[in-house]
């Protein structure tokens, strides 16, 4: 990313090189003041996308057509500062036309890498499961690993990495239903709801009133690295929250409503996600309630419902709230 040095904000610190839990805080109080410019409603939406972005995650939206799923992506590059690119995913879309491809060069008789819209700080998959899974696979390797392998060499992508994928509802036409493994690469689910008739009458007259409104862009590439840093390296979590954690994602294991519960992988990224949160308050440690607020969203959709149990109308959301109640939460 090529941004000039004058426009880049200057956190608040209090050592230049040190940045604190509070310094994350007002940065992202700004960001998201940013963005409420142009977005109505969906706070805890876009509180949970910069959540799995200093996780270190990916995240995934989910909702019927027209509800700004990716115009909240739009917005939300734009205030962080991050190389954005957009994948279209549709049915004839080829693994190569989202990685890139090796391309001859007649002049210097070589091959050369022509780099798809992987190679990016922020991809946007916009309606994933239109697309076949051969090309849902493709971004395995970049979620999993942050980099990705054309023709037998592997590149590794910028650092930060975050995918932000839209789907449809899987009953509509055209879709695919993502791969289980897939779908464990995601962080969080969430899914986005129409919104309330007074949000949508602010919706008509933003779209009448405010065609001039832009995005500003509040902070960096490099600036989103050291916040990732501090979420990773200086946010405390007790032993008796890990075991809170863990308790609930062991009993996912076990719940006679699910055919196959959450591996270890949910364990981690219920950390990760319980940490971005505190720093997002401005805390450096975790407490029990931290991991409330991202529990649902970080869990729900690696659970594998049996078909009675989808019969009867009840989802992973409400299997993850029932053994959140069971689950002794520490003091």
């Amino acid at each position: 990313m090529a941004d000039k040095k004058s426009e880049e904000p200057t956190p608040k610190t209090s050592k230049d090189t040190t940045m604190l839990p509070q310094d994350i805080k007002n940065i992202w109080d700004e960001c998201f003041r940013e963005v409420k410019k142009v977005v109505i409603g969906k706070a805890d939406v876009l509180e949970d996308i910069m959540i799995v972005l200093l996780g270190e995650g990916h995240i995934l939206l989910e909702g019927v057509p027209g509800i700004a799923k990716t115009h909240i992506t739009n917005a939300f590059a734009s205030a962080i500062g991050l190389e954005f690119n957009r994948a279209q995913f549709t049915p004839d879309l080829l693994p190569s036309d989202v990685l890139g491809t090796n391309i001859f060069d007649p002049k210097t008789a070589t091959f050369k890498l022509r780099r798809g819209p992987i190679f990016s700080n922020l991809l946007l998959a916009d309606e994933i499961n239109r697309s076949p899974p051969k090309t849902q696979a493709a971004l395995l390797e970049a979620m999993a690993e942050k980099q990705v392998s054309i023709e037998g060499t592997t590149y590794k992508l910028d650092r930060p990495f975050i995918v932000i994928a839209t789907q449809n509802p899987i009953e509509q036409e055209g879709t695919y239903p993502l791969p289980e493994a897939q779908v464990d690469r995601f962080g969080m689910k969430l899914v986005l709801t129409l919104p309330s008739s007074d949000e949508e009458l602010d919706i008509i007259r933003l779209k009448h009133e405010g065609t001039k409104l832009k995005v500003r862009r509040v902070t960096t590439g490099q600036t989103i690295n050291r916040m990732i840093d501090v979420v990773k390296n200086d946010i405390y979590i007790s032993d008796e929250v890990m075991q809170y954690m863990r308790n609930v994602v062991v009993k996912t294991r076990t719940d006679p409503r699910l055919v196959l519960g959450c591996s270890p992988r949910a364990s981690i990224a219920l950390m990760s996600h319980s940490k971005a949160f505190a720093a997002l308050q401005g805390r450096n440690y975790v407490i029990p309630d931290d991991c409330k607020r991202v529990m649902v969203s970080t869990i729900h959709h690696r659970l594998q419902l049996k078909a009675e149990t989808e019969l009867e109308g009840t989802s992973g959301q409400v299997v993850i709230e029932d053994i959140m109640k069971s689950t002794t939460v520490p003091v």
